[in-house]
């Protein structure tokens, strides 16, 4: 199957330039939208209008430093053509993100956290108004929910603490809180006379860590991996807060390495965004949900505090992942076939996605809108 030019075949023309829908929805490939027509990359150039993008982009994001530089909707609207807010949508947004920047100002200069406080929690709420996300399209665009949530993540924390929550947490104490990125939870606790510890593998401000900007953390981190730091604390109970999906050691190996009776997860049930396969594996065979609190979550997540206590008796893992064509053994969590069927017997379409390898069959290929198939066929996560 040779690389096509998707573009090369598109007929529809500046002006009949459509997104593909499936069930009402935008596909996207690449992270960006796809013509109907031809499957190349598109974007919005006004309110319910599309053209071509000249390489593969994502949606375009209107930042919030360059919102607050333009005094009026009509220049908001020159700017950015082809965004749907309106006049009253664009006015709210201002407002809010400009109450949000002076507190977010405010906040991260603060280095220590008095009882009571919860400068996260107030920064939502500033952007939500009270509401949890119920938004108009509109207003959502203008806030950029997308990029608040990575920025407030990068200086606090990724899940949002309530005063419910962190009760539970208190009668769970004495805690340890592994891979606690930036100390906001514990701070939050040791601000409320709670005895918690916390560690990561790269506290803030001793070496480069990926998931926050803030160099200062809220609250002393010691140094330590998940594992070595659940095994030297078996007298407290363990707390996880939105271990990576992605990251066996932070979750499953923690967990395991753990000898107390008492594991808390703060991130999404199952097999969702926070911790790994093998570690939702274990939490469901060997220790019993006991307490649960719903915690703010921002739009597409359901974050939630849960607390866990350990089985009298260990049962062994007995499900392996399996290559469903050869049946050999294939990494946890894997999709797809192992590689030596993959080399073997290659699918008419394959493509990268993160760790993974989706594979398409010829039928399902011949089943695709034309579109998508181009689009794929010329996709830089192709692999064959």
């Amino acid at each position: 199957m040779e690389r096509a030019s998707p573009r090369s075949s598109c007929a529809g023309g500046a002006a009949g330039v459509r997104p593909l829908l499936s069930a009402g929805l935008r596909v996207l490939v690449d992270g960006h939208p796809i013509c109907a027509a031809c499957g190349g990359a598109v974007q919005p150039s006004g309110p319910d209008e599309w053209r071509h993008a000249r390489r593969s982009v994502k949606q375009p994001r209107i930042a919030r430093g360059e919102l607050a530089s333009l005094p009026t909707y009509a220049a908001f609207r020159a700017r950015f053509p082809w965004a749907s807010a309106s006049e009253d949508e664009w006015r709210e947004g201002v407002d809010r993100l400009g109450r949000f920047s002076a507190r977010l100002a405010a906040s991260t200069r603060r280095h220590r956290l008095l009882p009571g406080e919860n400068p996260l929690l107030d920064l939502v709420s500033e952007l939500a108004a009270g509401h949890p996300w119920r938004l108009s399209p509109g207003l959502a665009q203008v806030l950029d929910l997308g990029e608040r949530r990575r920025e407030l993540a990068s200086r606090f924390s990724w899940a949002i603490p309530t005063e419910q929550a962190l009760a539970v947490l208190a009668k769970r104490a004495p805690l340890v809180e592994c891979g606690a990125g930036l100390g906001y939870w514990t701070a939050l606790l040791r601000a409320r006379g709670v005895d918690a510890v916390a560690y990561d593998l790269t506290p803030p401000g001793t070496a480069r860590n990926d998931y926050h900007r803030r160099r200062q953390p809220w609250s002393e981190v010691r140094r330590a991996s998940a594992a070595a730091a659940a095994r030297r604390n078996r007298d407290r109970a363990l707390v996880l807060c939105w271990p990576p999906y992605d990251d066996d050691a932070a979750s499953y190996g923690a967990l395991r390495a753990y000898r107390g009776e008492i594991a808390i997860h703060i991130g999404e049930r199952d097999e969702g965004t926070t911790g790994s396969v093998r570690f939702h594996r274990e939490l469901r065979l060997n220790w019993t949900l006991v307490e649960e609190v719903d915690l703010p979550h921002w739009p597409n997540l359901r974050d939630r505090l849960m607390v866990y206590r350990r089985n009298p008796r260990r049962l062994p893992h007995r499900q392996r992942d399996r290559c469903f064509e050869c049946g050999c053994f294939i990494p946890t969590g894997a999709i797809g076939r192992c590689e030596l069927c993959f080399t073997r017997r290659p699918p008419a379409l394959a493509l990268r996605v993160g760790r993974h390898r989706m594979e398409y069959p010829q039928e399902m290929v011949d089943a695709m809108p034309e579109a998508l198939r181009k689009a794929f066929e010329a996709s830089p996560a192709r692999i064959r």
